[in-house]
């Protein structure tokens, strides 16, 4: 199983709508995959019309149970996550395997499943740690704005870090846009120094800002359910090919 953090510490990136649609894309194409709701905000969760649930993240991290996995279609499943989680950082910080829980966790599904993603809460604390510390790989969607584009170091930094200490196979993949706008001047010059920063590490693939995609998770749906005709399914459908050719 190949595990895939998507991070970012900035709010409001579309991180959550992007693995959201990557793990849907994959799933179209006959992959197994698995989604873990890592943030105590849930809206990954929410996305798939998934409120309130007995068993989520929150319990397999302090209860000593297996990850509570839900199937919202055909080859894909999700792990919920709740606002109880929120507090999980304190509850675990004494424990010596806190930052490998969710690694150990996973440990029990790498034969099930072909991908797993996992979005990460907008910071860069001991939940995302876990998450990069299970992981193989990392892309990290960005909004062609100044404050994004700023914060971006910090990431990367923090990624360095837990790759020097906690996890030496940790690969930065690639860094893509979302809510892309062509026509305005801040995203070209936002674009071209993001190329002069990762080079080949940008990705071709940018999301462009598509209302369709702001409207499915309401529905409760992936954005090929809710409008396979849409710009925000031919960019994730265009994503997906080019993750799946940096195998």
């Amino acid at each position: 199983m190949k595990t895939i953090a998507i991070i970012n510490h900035k709010g409001g990136v579309a991180k959550t709508t992007s693995t959201v649609n990557i793990g849907a894309g994959l799933a179209l194409k006959g992959y197994n995959v698995l989604l873990i709701d890592a943030d105590p905000q849930a809206n990954l969760s929410q996305s798939f019309g998934i409120f309130q649930v007995e068993q989520d993240i929150y319990t397999a991290f302090t209860k000593g149970k297996s990850l509570p996995i839900m199937k919202v279609k055909e080859n894909l499943y999700v792990v919920p996550s709740s606002l109880d989680f929120a507090g999980i950082e304190l509850e675990i910080a004494s424990r010596i395997d806190r930052d490998k829980l969710l690694a150990e966790l996973l440990e029990q599904e790498q034969n099930k499943y072909d991908y797993c993603l996992i979005d990460c809460p907008p910071s860069l604390g001991l939940i995302t740690v876990n998450a990069l510390v299970a992981s193989q790989e990392i892309y990290i969607p960005i909004v062609a704005e100044y404050l994004p584009f700023k914060g971006i170091d910090s990431i990367v930094g923090f990624i360095e870090k837990v790759k020097k200490h906690l996890n030496k196979n940790l690969v930065l993949k690639g860094v893509f846009f979302t809510r892309f706008n062509s026509k305005k001047v801040l995203s070209k010059q936002i674009n071209i120094q993001i190329e002069k920063s990762f080079g080949s590490t940008l990705m071709e693939t940018v999301i462009r800002e598509n209302v369709a995609l702001a409207e499915c998770p309401s529905a409760g749906i992936d954005i090929f359910e809710y409008d396979k005709a849409s710009y925000g399914a031919a960019d994730y459908e265009k994503l997906v090919d080019e993750i799946l050719k940096q195998k």
